[in-house]
């Protein structure tokens, strides 16, 4: 099995994650914003849903938030693992050619 991943390629999914980590917040306070008009506009189990939604709105930004975190660790983590084993994979490569002797793969006569 063969895998290939350009260099670049989790620093690009990292930046982008953050940068939709920080789209999401703005959704979520605009969509708070947005609400703001409807307070005080229920009554009964309308007016307990609105304002258990007003309420949780930032525990379940600080949720999301926190769960986009756990994935920009991942990522960043699989970036440095990635790193580490690309650098292995030199260094062995270029361990095993200085032990090898080429000298007697030749298939020419001297």
């Amino acid at each position: 099995m063969k895998f290939d991943m350009g260099a670049q390629v989790l620093s690009n999914l990292a930046s982008k994650s953050r940068g939709s980590s920080t789209d999401l917040g703005t959704l979520i306070r605009q969509l708070v914003d947005a609400a703001a008009p409807l307070e005080g506009k229920f009554n009964g189990a309308g007016r307990v849903a609105f304002d258990s939604f007003k309420s949780r709105s930032h525990e379940i930004t600080a949720a999301l938030n926190g769960s986009l975190s756990s994935l920009l660790g991942g990522q960043t983590g699989m970036e440095k693992a990635f790193g580490t084993g690309d650098q292995e994979q030199g260094d062995n490569a270029r361990q095993q050619m200085g032990a090898a002797n080429f000298d007697a793969a030749r298939f020419g006569g001297r």
